[in-house]
């Protein structure tokens, strides 16, 4: 019961963001722009502002990094494999490469905030400031031949290592923002999660579901249960417990974000495959996210 009333209305927002897509008459560039709100503004704000208040121990989170890192280098070989275990055309490959070891924040996000509050959103926060560079550069260096773009740029200014770095340094300095500042903040942060988890259901699309089956196939169970298998495994071998224990093991289970997608585009891959990837992955979440979140007792 506890685990429907975490899961259930995220599911809904989501659903939410597909149907107002659908029925409500919006402009085709409205949902790609409010994504980008979202994702400069409304994200980086939730993310400093829960960091900075937060007492972060960088010392107690090693051990959750340390296997952060391994499950994404896992998810990285895994996404490689792709190449030898399903053919698939290479700008197709370039492209779904990712879908082994991209993950959505939105929904991790919302998930994380309802599993243990603060603490919570502060272990994912800090996992999203590490991880979100990783899984960066590892799609682009396979997406660079298509593209033009100053990727390295492009890392170095995302929005959310900007906030999370931020976040940490104001907590680890024992700094904080004017009273009428942080009030800001946090009203930007309570709007974060409802608008990203809507957003999320509005960038949904169905092109590519016919196309490249063993490919489409194998990213999405990659993602929904192999990472999160191999997660779970490494956060025992390192003692991992309580909300780190947790936290590193969502993250692995989380379903492929829309950012994906748009990468793909942006640089030249098939973006069909992968918004067909990132669709099935977050509709099937909704019955993969339960099952783990059980198996850990929650």
């Amino acid at each position: 019961m506890f685990v429907a009333r975490i899961i259930v209305p995220i599911f809904l927002l989501i659903l939410l963001g597909v149907s107002m897509r659908r029925w409500f008459g919006l402009r085709e560039d409205f949902w790609p722009q409010m994504d980008r709100l979202v994702y400069h503004v409304f994200f980086p704000a939730l993310l400093f502002s829960t960091l900075s208040h937060f007492e972060v121990d960088l010392g107690a989170a090693t051990p959750m990094l340390s296997v952060a890192a391994l499950f994404m280098c896992s998810g990285i070989v895994l996404g490689y494999a792709a190449k030898y275990l399903v053919h698939a055309p290479p700008k197709v490959y370039s492209a779904t490469f990712q879908t082994s070891f991209r993950f959505n924040s939105y929904v991790g996000l919302a998930i994380a905030g309802g599993l243990h509050g603060h603490a919570g959103l502060a272990a994912i926060g800090i996992l999203i400031g590490f991880m979100v560079p990783l899984a960066n550069v590892a799609a682009v260096l396979m997406l660079a031949r298509h593209s033009e773009n100053h990727w390295l740029r492009e890392i170095l200014l995302n929005p959310l290592i900007v906030a999370t770095a931020g976040g940490i340094t104001f907590s680890l300095c024992g700094w904080h923002l004017p009273g009428m500042l942080d009030t800001m903040l946090g009203l930007l942060s309570q709007a974060s999660l409802p608008l990203g988890l809507v957003v999320v259901g509005a960038g949904l699309r169905m092109q590519g579901l016919n196309r490249h089956a063993g490919t489409l196939w194998y990213g999405v169970t990659v993602k929904l249960l192999v990472l999160p298998a191999i997660a779970w495994g490494l956060a025992r071998a390192f003692g991992l417990s309580g909300v780190y224990f947790h936290i590193v093991v969502l993250l692995a289970a989380l379903p492929v974000s829309t950012v994906a997608y748009v990468l793909a585009k942006r640089m030249g891959g098939d973006g069909d495959t992968i918004a067909a990837q990132v669709m099935l992955s977050t509709l099937l979440s909704a019955l993969t996210l339960p099952l783990w979140l059980l198996l850990m007792g929650l």
